[in-house]
């Protein structure tokens, strides 16, 4: 089925002149192959017709450490190993102290390898803490996550770690994108429009190159975070400034080069709500469905809540929920 009319300023693909790393449906299926027994197949929920005539949620957050991050860091791991990549002795690096550092913490230990995750000194004990009951050697440097980024790649080009980003390598965005794969084995009849939120884009990657050809993919952004907006208005990457509710999940300065690269072959639609929008869904599935989920992944209901993207009375969406890392106090 076609798009809405007033979709259409909107379906912009970037020049393809400027291309990044590229991952393709292949890539996907491998990942989905290799990660298979290591991480769980979320379930699939229909919502009411009152909110969509024909809507399903993805209960991504339902994945191990509560984020589809699982997905790709299994696939990082796993893929480094199987290509002689990996020193099992000095293991992984990574930086990040959210969704990112947890994920591949986890997977780090669930396959015997060891993981050192750089955070800014500011990072909240309790994500410190539950780095370290994952395992995982934890290093704090400096006050931001560009510092604990310079770090961590210091000691990977010193020790010879494996790098693990948090979106913007091929197997990431290949295994993030698995969630999409499963979503044909859930959902009877043609899935149309997939709604995610966008940080540095290798969720979205990930599912348009699962479904090219198959469905739309339709980015959501906080106005505090529009780094995918930034990319397409500029026709590259391009540093923005943040500061959104959901930002500590969709906080990424910049979106990804592979990201921007399928921003280039796939039609994204991009779609940018407000702060108020993303708490108002945040609280619909909590009171509506008592669904607990982080300001990241409602931003990709808030789409739909708040009427910045209206599908046809026909079309089948699916709106991946992708995190339940949050704070209960607020909800």
């Amino acid at each position: 089925m076609s798009a809405p009319d007033d979709a259409a300023p909107t379906l912009r693909p970037a020049p393809a002149k400027r291309t990044g790393p590229r991952i393709k449906r292949s890539d996907v299926e491998d990942a989905r192959r290799r990660i298979a027994g290591h991480i769980r197949t979320t379930p699939v929920m229909k919502l009411d017709q009152q909110l969509v005539e024909h809507g399903y949620v993805k209960l991504e957050m339902f994945q191990h450490t509560g984020t589809f991050k699982a997905r790709g860091a299994f696939n990082r791991i796993l893929r480094a190993h199987e290509d002689g990549q990996l020193d099992p002795a000095v293991g992984i690096v990574v930086a990040s102290g959210g969704n990112a550092g947890l994920a591949n913490a986890y997977a780090a230990a669930k396959l015997g390898v060891p993981a050192t995750v750089y955070v800014p000194e500011t990072a909240p004990p309790v994500k410190v803490a539950r780095l370290q009951r994952y395992g995982a050697r934890v290093v704090q440097t400096g006050t931001d996550y560009a510092t604990a980024y310079d770090a961590a790649q210091q000691e990977t080009a010193r020790t010879g770690a494996l790098y693990c980003h948090a979106y913007d390598q091929p197997d990431i965005a290949a295994g993030a994108g698995t969630l999409a794969l499963e979503l044909g084995d859930q959902i009877d009849g043609p899935i149309d429009t997939v709604v995610v939120a966008v940080g540095g884009g290798g969720l979205m990657a990930g599912v348009a190159t699962a479904l090219d050809g198959t469905a739309r993919v339709v980015g959501v952004e906080p106005e505090g975070a529009a780094a995918l907006r930034a990319a397409l208005d500029n026709n590259t990457p391009t540093d923005v400034t943040i500061s959104s509710v959901a930002g500590d999940s969709l906080g990424a300065r910049r979106l990804g080069d592979i990201a921007f690269e399928t921003t280039t072959r796939t039609p994204i639609r991009s779609i940018v709500v407000t702060d108020d929008a993303i708490t108002a869904a945040r609280s619909l599935l909590w009171d509506q469905y008592r669904l607990v989920v982080e300001h990241g992944a409602a931003t990709a209901l808030a789409a739909l809540t708040s009427g910045a993207y209206q599908p046809h009375p026909d079309e089948n969406v699916v709106i991946v929920l992708c995190g339940a890392n949050t704070n209960l106090n607020d909800l």
